[in-house]
């Protein structure tokens, strides 16, 4: 039996397809290629020596959606598929919602309808909108702040509603923090479109060459340095936390949320200069205004997650930094190349 995997070309879709692979799962990948490539999962195949059935299907379309389930004996799914950008979420509202709900809806109609009640599904601290407190734990106020958080909480909602309606079901809500870093092979990575909306992307293509400057939103929180403080988790790691989940919805039913995160916090300035030590690259950075909604500082607790899935994020800023490099300096163009640079 297989686990699908939407969105699996994706950066931590891409990402947790190989450590299914590698932990010896059959994977299935349905994504629609708008904010991904699906050179990530030639890559994946190449780093892990295994194949991926792969369809090009938009969760909103049901009848090719349900193709997949009809010819695949599938036996649980990690949902991974959605808009993701907070700024354009606030411009295009109607689009996130509309995107990111009813295909969900859709996906779990199918899933219900062919006897797959077992899901991970990919949340988001931005559930917790501006927090009060850090560390956060999964019992602190969900108060979602921007149209793309506000999706994710519905989802949550949407799901639990589906496991009180169906005690059958078991899911596992997984809250990320701040993903960076690459695969330790440069073969994959985070591409994003246009000008990265994340820290670690935009550092690498202002080192790499691509962009002149990194844009630092305000410096003046009540922080160490000024800068904004966030919980970064090493995309590897996170991916073995999928694994982690998956494990447990195969065989406990329930719905419960889990953190994933380091559980401590960077400062900008401490991640640049993390940046700037292990690769030698100077980062040129300029002070603009604070982006409204951004909290001074956010990072996790994650200890229920280490407690019930025995999952831990492992990886510290420095390997980070140096995994995304690697990846960025190998791919300047992202997967947009013929072959990596030597």
């Amino acid at each position: 039996m297989a686990i699908l995997v939407t969105g699996g070309a994706g950066y931590i879709g891409s990402h947790t397809c190989a450590e299914l692979l590698y932990a010896g799962y059959e994977v299935i990948v349905v994504d629609n290629f708008s904010n991904s490539k699906s050179e990530s999962l030639n890559r994946v195949e190449e780093i892990t020596g295994r194949t991926i059935k792969v369809y090009e299907v938009d969760l909103l379309d049901e009848p090719l959606l349900e193709e997949v389930f009809i010819n695949n004996d599938i036996e649980a799914v990690i949902h991974l598929a959605g808009l993701k950008s907070v700024g354009e979420s606030e411009k295009v509202p109607l689009w996130y919602y509309h995107n990111n709900i009813t295909s969900t809806v859709t996906l779990c109609k199918l899933m219900k309808k062919y006897d797959v009640k077992k899901l991970v599904f990919s949340s988001s601290a931005t559930v917790y909108g501006m927090p009060e407190i850090c560390p956060i734990s999964e019992e602190a106020p969900l108060w979602a702040i921007n149209p793309y958080g506000r999706t994710k909480l519905m989802i949550e909602q949407i799901l639990g509603d589906l496991y009180e309606s169906d005690k059958e079901w078991s899911i596992t809500l997984l809250r990320y923090f701040n993903p960076v870093g690459a695969h330790k092979s440069g073969l994959i990575g985070e591409d994003p479109n246009g000008i990265p909306n994340n820290l670690m992307p935009y550092i690498s293509q202002v080192a790499i060459g691509k962009l002149e400057q990194l844009h630092i939103y305000g410096n003046q929180y009540p922080t160490l340095d000024g800068t904004g403080v966030r919980d970064y988790i090493h995309v590897v790691d996170l991916a073995r936390g999928h694994v982690k989940a998956l494990k447990r919805v195969l065989h406990v039913k329930g719905i419960e949320p889990y953190n994933l995160g380091k559980g401590s916090g960077y400062s900008v300035l401490e991640v640049i200069s993390a940046f700037e030590k292990v690769t030698g690259n100077h980062i040129p950075y300029k002070i603009v205004e604070p982006r409204p909604g951004d909290a001074a500082v956010c990072y996790s607790n994650p200890s229920k997650a280490k407690k019930v899935l025995d999952w831990q994020a492992l990886m510290g800023l420095e390997e980070m930094c140096e995994d995304a490099w690697r990846w960025q300096s190998k791919n300047p163009n992202g997967y947009e190349v013929e072959k990596l640079v030597k």
